[in-house]
């Protein structure tokens, strides 16, 4: 069956391995979807820190506000 997924190959350390499948046979699900959901998960963690990082720079003493209103037209 063709799948329109990508698939990746990947190696992991052997500590790594037996907490992936732990965790994949407590949720009942298979490793590969397990890895993606982590996968994922750190992805938008990753993320957060970039906007985090961003906010850093913008929030200073002198910053000039401006309403909700007039930023959303």
């Amino acid at each position: 069956m063709a799948t329109t997924k990508r698939r990746l190959n990947i190696t992991l350390e052997p500590a790594l391995e037996i907490a992936l499948t732990r965790s994949a046979k407590f949720d009942r699900v298979p490793e590969a979807t397990k890895a993606a959901e982590l996968l994922s998960f750190a992805l938008s963690l990753e993320e957060d820190i970039g906007f985090e990082s961003l906010a850093k720079t913008r929030d200073t003493k002198d910053l000039k506000l401006i309403k909700h209103s007039v930023a959303w037209k």
